[in-house]
């Protein structure tokens, strides 16, 4: 069993708002990329929230987990740290999370679906699109406390993966993009 782990809790300071509150094509980008997640088979599904938290909970679909990440002005690093916590807790416990990011609006349930099939205790894998590394990142349950331990600030577990030489790009170009929403005009309202 694959998590899903929706990182959804930042202010989106160069976006103008929270980033989860957004819409893409009629839809809050919270919702969608719960939806991916959902609908690619993860379960459970967690999504850390933080600016805004009030506003965005209403948002998350229904058989998804909402979470506030206290701390979540710190950055990124905070809210892995919240939302890989409450995964730890789960019944039965998953063997890997699929962490995902709010603002990547061509990350569909195809791309989840692809990623979850490489899940594994040991598992370090990412999403590349077009060669190039990026989300979503499966990190299996044995590099769960490990990556809580040494996220920090806006990186969250970017110096982690860096430092390490197993980590499996699955190709995604043919069914995605990475491509980071962090302005409005890159959304489709």
């Amino acid at each position: 069993m694959t998590a899903g782990l929706l990182l959804a809790a930042g202010e989106g300071r160069r976006f103008g708002m929270p980033k989860a509150l957004a819409a893409h094509r009629g839809h809050a980008l919270v919702t969608r990329a719960a939806d991916a997640l959902l609908e690619g088979g993860c379960d459970p599904v967690v999504v850390v929230l933080g600016a805004c938290a009030d506003e965005a909970r209403p948002l998350v679909p229904a058989g998804a987990r909402a979470v506030v990440a206290g701390d979540w002005a710190e950055g990124m690093g905070a809210s892995l740290r919240t939302g890989l916590r409450a995964l730890a807790d789960a019944d039965p416990p998953p063997v890997a999370a699929l962490v995902h990011l709010v603002d990547l609006p061509d990350v569909d349930a195809e791309v989840v679906a692809r990623m979850c099939g490489y899940a594994g205790t040991d598992v370090v894998a990412r999403a590349a699109y077009a060669g190039i590394p990026g989300h979503p990142v499966l990190f299996g349950r044995r590099w769960w406390a490990e990556i809580a331990t040494q996220a920090a600030g806006d990186r969250g577990a970017r110096d982690w993966l860096r430092a390490r030489d197993d980590v499996q790009l699955v190709d995604c170009g043919d069914i995605g993009g990475g491509r980071d929403a962090d302005t409005p005009e890159l959304l489709d309202p």
